[in-house]
C-alpha cells in the first residue's frame, strides 16, 4: 500500500515494491494515478489496485480504508508518502485553507490511515510501515512554517510508534529526503526560491534508500545525494536559530533571481 503514488517519491516506492514481488494498492488525488498503476502492470505479474482519494478529508481516507479491505488480504507493508507544502511568508502571503490542507494532508491522514492499518498488523504480529518525512523535520521552516512543522510530527509520531511497537513484529522506518526532484516545489508555489530552482535528487534513489532501510527496519534514512546525507549529520549540531535562517535563504520567495 503507497499514497501520494501517482508520481515522484509515490511512484517510485510502489516501483520499488513491486519489482520485489509485493501486489500494490496505490492511491493519490489526482487522475494521473491511473496511468500509474497501468505502469506498474507492465511485467504482468504485479497486481496494482489504483485508487482515486482525497487524502485531505475523512471521506477520503475512509474511502482507501475501504479499499484495502475489500482486497480481503492483509496489509504487509504500507508507504505512508502523501503529502504538500505550500510556500510563502506565514503572516502575509499564504492563504489559510492551502495552510490547513498541507496539515491534513501530512499530518491528519498520516494518523488516521495508520490508525486503520496498524492494528491489524499488530494482530498478525507482522507488517513494514514507512512513513515518508523530510529533512525539513529537523529544522525551523521558514517561509515554509507549516510544513517543516507537519513533518515534524510525522518524524516525531514515527519515533513513537516505533518505540511503542518494539516488541512487536511491526517495524517503523522513517524516511527523510532533502529536495527531490518532483512535482513538489511548482505545486508549493516555490519555483521562484533558491530550493526550488536549484540541483535536486533523483526520487528513484530517494525511494530506493527508503525502501531498503524498511526491509533492513531501520530507524530512519536520510535519503538521496552525498550533499543531503551530509546536510542531515550537520542538522544535528546546528543551532535552531543558524537552521532557521538557512532556510529563509533557500525557501525566501524570490530567492531564485
Amino acid at each position: 500500500m503507497v499514497t501520494g503514488a501517482s508520481s515522484g517519491i509515490g511512484y517510485e516506492l510502489a516501483r520499488q515494491f513491486a519489482e520485489h514481488g509485493y501486489d500494490l494498492l496505490i492511491t493519490a488525488e489526482d487522475t494521473a494515478i491511473e496511468q500509474a498503476a497501468t505502469d506498474l502492470r507492465r511485467d504482468g505479474r504485479t497486481q496494482v489496485t489504483a485508487v482515486r482519494a482525497d487524502l485531505a478529508t475523512y471521506d477520503g481516507v475512509e474511502q482507501v480504508w475501504d479499499a484495502i479491505r475489500r482486497t480481503g488480504r492483509p496489509v504487509d507493508a504500507i508507504a505512508l508518502n502523501a503529502g504538500r507544502g505550500i510556500g510563502g511568508d506565514f503572516t502575509r502571503q499564504t492563504d489559510l485553507a492551502e495552510e490547513l490542507d498541507v496539515i491534513d494532508v501530512n499530518v491528519t491522514s498520516t494518523v488516521h490511515l495508520a490508525k486503520r492499518v496498524l492494528p491489524d498488523m499488530v494482530a498478525r504480529d507482522a507488517g513494514q510501515v514507512l512513513f515518508t518525512s523530510s529533512i525539513a523535520s529537523t529544522m525551523p521552516g521558514t517561509y515554509q512554517a507549516v510544513y517543516n512543522a507537519s513533518k515534524s510530527f510525522v518524524q516525531s509520531f514515527a519515533e513513537a510508534l516505533r518505540a511503542e511497537l518494539k516488541d512487536s513484529g511491526v517495524t517503523v522506518t522513517s524516511l527523510m529526503p532533502g529536495p527531490t526532484d518532483t512535482n513538489f516545489f511548482h505545486r508549493a508555489e516555490m519555483d521562484d526560491t533558491k530550493v526550488g530552482a536549484g540541483q535536486k535528487d533523483d526520487p528513484a534513489l530517494v525511494a530506493k534508500q527508503g525502501f531498503e532501510a524498511m526491509r533492513k527496519d531501520k530507524e530512519k534514512v536520510v535519503a538521496g545525494s552525498l550533499k543531503t546525507k551530509a546536510q542531515g549529520v550537520a542538522s544535528k549540531v546546528t543551532p535552531d536559530r543558524v537552521k532557521a535562517e538557512m532556510h529563509r535563504k533557500m525557501a525566501e520567495p524570490g530567492s531564485a533571481e
